[in-house]
């Protein structure tokens, strides 16, 4: 019979990330960088991924390096698939593995659906839903031969409820939600036909939609938009990155294996 002490050490193991590597898309700023200090902090080597802006990168390096964790940087085009797998093989060839993918990354084009251009269409779900694919496709099969791995795609509010001048926006959050719950039943399906199905750690696909957060983003809303929004959270506040890194960790734990295919709401009860 297990006593209280070895159940306490086994919880703190499950909760452990030591050993794991996480890919964090966007992972250079905003809730992206918040991502990575957390799954540093729980013992993961993070590897963060970016686009352009070089010493951003290196400024979050150093930043979890000073806090004792490991990161590494790798720059490439979410709206590439080559580049993509280029990426994920590269997070792979220089850790020997790749365990979380966090699917962060994400732009905006606002305007009214009268004054979307097909090009202001097209590039926001090229980023934040066939970027998500493109990503998720290599790495699922990696997890998926090694019988364990988790994908955590960020999602948004908006996905849930809309918001005018975002179509474009909403619907590549939107759709994130149907490519998280058809990986998370294939990923159970093919480890199943594997013969890798069973208690432990599994492959665990999840999506999380954060509410308004307060990153560098929400300087581009005017102030009686941003006054209006925050009136109508139930909690009177604006979220902050740390509270969608601290869901990502959860659902990044071993101990997380009987949850998949979920939609996680952090929004403060606004999507109630």
């Amino acid at each position: 019979m297990a006593t209280t002490g070895s159940k306490s050490q086994t919880a703190v193991r499950d909760r452990d990330l030591t050993g794991r590597v996480a890919l964090i898309t966007g992972g250079t700023r905003g809730i992206g960088a918040a991502i990575c200090h957390a799954l540093a902090a729980d013992g993961a080597t993070v590897a963060a991924g970016y686009s352009s802006n070089q010493a951003r990168a290196d400024e979050l390096r150093q930043a979890v390096e000073t806090e004792g964790g490991t990161c590494t940087l790798h720059q490439g085009n979410i709206a590439d698939a080559e580049d993509c797998r280029r990426v994920t093989q590269e997070v792979i060839d220089q850790h020997g593995r790749l365990d979380i993918l966090v699917n962060n990354a994400g732009i905006t084009v606002d305007k009214p659906v009268s004054k979307l251009s097909p090009d202001d269409w097209d590039k926001v779900l090229k980023v934040d839903l066939s970027g998500a694919f493109y990503m998720s496709k290599p790495a699922i099969e990696h997890m998926i031969g090694r019988g364990s791995g988790r994908i955590i795609n960020i999602s948004s509010v908006t996905g849930e409820m809309g918001n005018i001048g975002q179509a474009n926006y909403a619907a590549s959050k939107s759709g994130l939600f149907g490519l998280t719950k058809t990986l998370a039943r294939e990923a159970a399906f093919s480890l199943r036909m594997a013969g890798k199905l069973e208690k432990g750690i599994g492959v665990t696909v999840n999506c999380i939609t954060p509410g308004l957060i307060e990153t560098d983003m929400v300087v581009t809303i005017p102030p009686f938009m941003l006054a209006d929004l925050v009136e109508r959270i139930p909690v009177h506040r604006m979220g902050q990155p740390e509270e969608i890194a601290r869901a990502v960790c959860f659902l990044a734990q071993d101990a997380s294996g009987y949850i998949t295919g979920q939609i996680w709401d952090v929004d403060g009860g606004i999507n109630m």
